[in-house]
């Protein structure tokens, strides 16, 4: 799933973000989110989200329940 969909996306749930120093290289970083930042229903490069442990980016991806 990808990171589009506000309604999606919830406190607690785990996710890969692409923080902005990485948005050249792409590099994701994984972590639990503590809260939305974005407030609208739907954006076209992902909901911005803080992790838990402060870093903020936008959602890249959600992965699978193993």
């Amino acid at each position: 799933m990808d990171g589009k969909n506000r309604k999606d996306i919830y406190p607690g749930l785990e996710v890969e973000i692409i923080l902005k120093k990485d948005q050249r290289n792409g590099n994701l970083t994984r972590g639990i989110v503590a809260n939305l930042l974005t407030s609208a229903p739907y954006h076209s490069r992902g909901i911005k989200v803080r992790l838990e442990d402060g870093q903020v980016g936008r959602v890249a991806s959600v992965p699978e329940e193993e």
